[in-house]
C-alpha cells in the first residue's frame, strides 16, 4: 500500500480538489491518503470559507483515510515556514510521496533549483540584491533563481512547491514529491471551465454569483459564511491597532517599519481593503499584509514563534485511517492527541483561541461548542 501525502487549505473544496484525488487514485490504485488541513485561516492570511470540521466532512466524503490539523500558528506562515511545518507532520506519519498542484508539473527542476538555493553560495547575496531594489520576497526569489539558472520560476504553486522540496532535502526527509498538473491559475479571479480557482469561486460566492457548476453539492450545502465577515474583522482589528500603535513591533511579521506606515493613516481608514491600499508597497504583498494584521490581531508575537511541532491533532479519519493510526502511534515520539484536554501545548491553547474569534467573526458561535468538544469526525 502506498502512503500519499496531501497538504490542502480547501477554501473552499472545489472541483479541482476532486481532480487531484482522483489522479492520485489513478496514480495510486492501491493507498492510504493523509490530509494535512489549514484551520480556520490560510497561508495567504485569509479567513476560511469552511470551517475545519466541514473541510474534514467533505475530504472523508471522497475518500481521504485522515485529516491532520495544521494549526494557525504554522499555518499561517510564509511559504517556506507553512511547507516545512506541513511537510514535516507528513513525516511523522510515515508516508511514502507528498502529490501537490504544479503549474510546471516538473519535479526534477523543482529539486534542481532546491539544490541551488540551498547549496550555491551566491544565492542569498542575489536575494538580498533584488530585494533592496524594491522586490518582494517571492519575486526575489524568481529573479535570483534565474539569474542563477536560466530557469523562470514565478507561479504560486510552483513556488510553493520548490518549499516542499527543500524543506525535504535540507532535512533529508524520506518522502518523495510527486506533481499533478493544475489546470488553471491559482490566483486566476474569473470563472473558466467547470475547475475553477479557488479564488475565483471565493470572489464569485462574495459576488453572489452561481457557483454551483464549480463545487460539489457538499461544498454548497456547507458554504455558510457571514458575507460581511471583513468589516467584523475590520472594526476589531482597527481598534488593536490603534490601541496598540506604539508597540506593534513587537508582533510576528511587523518588520522594516512598516508600524511607521501603519500609524500615518489607521485613524482614516474605513475599510480593511483600504487599509491594504494604504500599507501596500512593492515589497509588501497582499498576502504579507494579510497574515501581518491577522497576526497583530490574534496577539500572535515574535517571540510566540519559536515553536515547534509537539503533538499531532486529528480531525477526522474513516476505517483505514483509525487503523493506520493504531498502527503509527507506537512509533511517534510525539502524542496525538482529539482534544484540548490532551496537551498543554501553547499551539493547541492558542489554537482554541484563533478558532472561537474566527466562528464569531464569521458568525458562527454555535459551532464553538464543537471545537470544544472537538471529537474526531469518522466515517465507516
Amino acid at each position: 500500500m502506498d502512503k500519499i501525502g496531501i497538504i490542502c487549505e480547501y477554501n473552499p473544496f472545489h472541483n479541482g480538489h476532486i481532480y487531484h484525488l482522483e489522479k492520485i487514485k489513478k496514480m495510486f490504485p492501491d493507498s492510504f491518503i493523509t490530509l494535512v488541513l489549514s484551520s480556520s485561516f490560510t497561508e495567504r492570511g485569509e479567513f476560511s470559507f469552511l470551517t475545519k470540521w466541514d473541510k474534514t466532512r467533505i475530504a472523508l466524503k471522497y475518500q481521504v483515510d485522515l485529516i491532520i490539523e495544521l494549526p494557525f500558528i504554522f499555518a499561517t506562515q510564509s511559504s517556506d515556514n507553512f511547507a516545512y511545518y506541513a511537510v514535516s507532520i507528513l513525516e511523522y506519519l510515515d508516508m511514502d510521496y507528498l502529490v501537490f498542484g504544479s503549474e510546471s508539473d516538473d519535479v526534477d527542476t523543482l529539486k534542481n533549483l532546491a539544490s541551488t538555493i540551498l547549496y550555491n553560495n551566491k544565492y542569498d547575496e542575489l536575494v538580498k540584491s533584488y530585494l533592496d531594489l524594491g522586490n518582494n520576497y517571492p519575486s526575489s526569489i524568481s529573479k535570483a533563481l534565474y539569474n542563477l539558472t536560466g530557469v523562470k520560476i514565478s507561479n504560486s504553486n510552483d513556488l510553493l512547491g520548490l518549499s516542499y522540496v527543500k524543506t525535504i532535502i535540507m532535512n533529508d526527509y524520506k518522502i518523495k514529491p510527486l506533481t499533478i498538473k493544475r489546470t488553471n491559475s491559482y490566483l486566476n479571479q474569473e470563472l473558466t471551465t467547470n475547475i475553477s480557482s479557488a479564488t475565483s469561486i471565493r470572489l464569485a460566492y462574495l459576488n453572489n454569483e452561481n457557483i454551483k457548476n464549480y463545487i460539489p453539492k457538499e461544498t454548497f450545502e456547507l458554504l455558510n459564511i457571514n458575507k460581511n465577515y471583513l468589516d467584523n474583522y475590520f472594526y476589531l482589528l482597527k481598534y488593536k491597532l490603534v490601541n496598540e500603535i506604539n508597540e506593534l513591533d513587537k508582533y510576528l511579521d511587523v518588520t522594516e517599519g512598516i508600524d511607521k506606515r501603519i500609524k500615518k493613516v489607521i485613524l482614516d481608514i474605513d475599510s480593511y481593503q483600504e487599509l491594504l491600499e494604504k500599507i501596500k508597497t512593492k515589497r509588501y504583498t497582499y498576502n504579507r499584509l494579510n497574515r501581518m494584521f491577522l497576526h497583530i490581531l490574534m496577539n500572535l508575537k515574535k517571540v510566540d514563534n519559536k515553536v515547534s511541532i509537539n503533538y499531532l491533532r486529528v480531525l477526522g479519519f474513516n476505517q483505514k485511517g483509525r487503523l493506520y493510526l493504531k498502527t503509527i502511534k507506537e512509533k511517534l515520539n510525539i502524542p496525538i492527541v482529539t482534544n484540548y484536554k490532551d496537551s498543554d501545548d501553547f499551539v493547541l491553547k492558542f489554537e482554541l483561541k484563533i478558532t472561537i474569534l474566527y466562528l464569531n467573526i464569521i458568525k458562527r458561535p454555535d459551532l464553538i461548542k464543537e471545537e470544544l468538544k472537538s471529537i474526531p469526525i469518522k466515517d465507516y
